[in-house]
């Protein structure tokens, strides 16, 4: 069992909850709902399936308007405590998004609202639009770490860099749809696997038998293959 984690921010003991991985078992994410901060343990983050990312949007949203605190300055790592370094990556859908990494390669730390943008549930504004939303309002408070932003003269926090984000419903919507087709591509091809399993083991018991039967009983021979290039063909046309 993992000792707890604690935030590399606030330092308080983050909440431990589980999502099912890609290929077998679970993943354990900590949560620290405080900073609304995400650390990941080494690719835990690309390990999740499209089901648990779903469920771990869900958590992440139903939190997202609890009070939160600045992040500090340095972050430190949870497992070795030494400070975090910042990064920058593009998500497969084109957004930017930032984190902090442990330079011994034990993890990394993400917000809540930069999680969202590395999986194309939050968007990024662009300046015309940053430009349309300053007209009526001034400040704002940074997606990422909860600073203020001053939109007037800044497209981006000047504390952790990170883009002005907005939550749109349009993106929220594609972003679903994209994980809840993934998750059922993944989990049906599961099922093909399994049908592809039987299938062979049926192939190699009839070889088996065949190899210890003696001529006279080439019918019967027959027979059996015949039976296991039937399970095949209908297998094929379930899985059309």
């Amino acid at each position: 069992m993992k000792s707890p984690t604690h935030c590399p921010s606030c330092r308080q003991t983050m909440v431990r909850k589980t999502f099912e991985r890609q290929t077998h078992g679970s993943v354990e994410l900590d949560l620290c709902f405080n900073c609304q901060g995400i650390w990941f343990d080494e690719f835990e983050s690309i390990q999740i399936t499209p089901g648990g990312i779903i469920e771990l949007f869900k958590l992440l949203h139903e939190h997202q308007d609890d009070q939160r605190t600045p992040l500090s300055d340095p972050l430190k790592c949870p497992r070795c405590h030494e400070r975090l370094l910042h990064g920058l990556d593009v998500a497969k859908h084109g957004g930017k998004f930032n984190y902090h990494r442990c330079l011994q390669k034990h993890g990394r730390f993400t917000t809540f609202a930069q999680f969202m943008i590395e999986k194309g549930f939050v968007r990024q504004l662009n300046p015309a639009e940053i430009d349309e939303l300053s007209a009526k309002v001034g400040i704002i408070r940074c997606m990422g770490c909860g600073a203020p932003v001053d939109i007037r003269k800044e497209h981006a926090c000047s504390h952790c860099r990170a883009p002005i984000t907005i939550l749109d419903p349009g993106a929220v919507e594609q972003a679903l749809s994209r994980f809840q087709q993934a998750e059922v591509r993944r989990t049906t091809r599961d099922v093909e696997l399994l049908g592809d399993a039987i299938v062979m083991r049926e192939r190699e018991i009839s070889r088996q038998k065949r190899l210890k039967r003696e001529p006279d009983n080439a019918g019967i021979i027959d027979a059996i293959d015949l039976l296991s290039a039937g399970a095949e063909f209908v297998w094929n046309l379930v899985r059309r």
